[in-house]
């Protein structure tokens, strides 16, 4: 996912990873030049991000600051970001359209919004691949599932997703599947040798940007931006689902 997200990044962008966790992003974006303000509600995850933070080079840990709050609190933040990330988070959202709403506010013009969601429309293929065919076939009906943890939440269809983008003016660019081949992995899995690993990224990497295989991942990517017609004509459309653009996991 970080590759796919790195091939829409500005150079020196303004970021705000809201539900940063324990930074995986935060971090890897501050080191690459970018400032970054990571937002999240859980103190035990900041302190591991603090502790993280403390062992990088300065010029890191000055572009990093860290808020912590409730997603539901973004009407807070008067300033925009060239680039507003928010994975993993809105799943937990009975109604994510207020969150959406802040999201899309917060991103600057000519921005960049990336949301990672769990992808309704193969939500049976995890029980399914296990087997729990009781399961699977309930998921073809369901909005909702059970993640790794027992939490119930829920899944975003593409074409919804890409729609309710569309009506604050925001034009999904690019899209990607996450997690095609690795989603049955257990937890306790070892990381593979360098070799297998490299392998297995390449093959996630491509299947993600590639159908009919990313249509079938776990997780969805979205990449978005402001509708043309919303910086210099009349008129507007989103990209089609079928957009493919060539890219440069949690507990979902």
């Amino acid at each position: 996912m970080s590759r796919q997200l790195t091939a829409h990044l500005p150079r020196s962008a303004r970021v705000l990873d809201v539900g940063c966790g324990q930074g995986t992003q935060v971090l890897r974006l501050a080191r690459a030049g970018h400032h970054v303000t990571g937002l999240d509600s859980s103190p035990a995850l900041l302190d591991d991000l603090g502790r993280a933070l403390d062992a990088e080079p300065d010029d890191v840990r000055a572009r990093v600051r860290v808020v912590q709050d409730d997603a539901r609190n973004l009407a807070s933040f008067a300033e925009s970001f060239d680039v507003v990330l928010c994975h993993g988070v809105l799943m937990y959202f009975a109604d994510p359209e207020p969150l959406l709403d802040d999201l899309v506010r917060l991103v600057a013009p000519d921005g960049v919004l990336s949301l990672l969601v769990r992808n309704g429309d193969a939500l049976a293929m995890r029980p399914g691949l296990r087997g729990d065919w009781a399961a699977a076939r309930q998921a073809f009906e369901s909005e909702s599932y059970d993640n790794r943890i027992g939490v119930t939440a829920r899944a975003d269809r593409l074409d919804d997703l890409t729609a309710s983008l569309a009506d604050r003016r925001m034009r999904v660019r690019a899209w990607y599947g996450v997690r095609v081949f690795t989603d049955t992995a257990a937890d306790e899995a070892a990381v593979p040798g360098e070799p297998e690993l490299q392998a297995l990224l390449a093959c996630e990497e491509r299947a993600g940007a590639t159908d009919p295989y990313r249509r079938v991942a776990a997780l969805t990517h979205v990449i978005a931006g402001q509708a043309p017609s919303t910086r210099a004509s009349s008129a507007g459309s989103t990209l089609p689902p079928d957009t493919i653009a060539t890219p440069d996991p949690n507990f979902a």
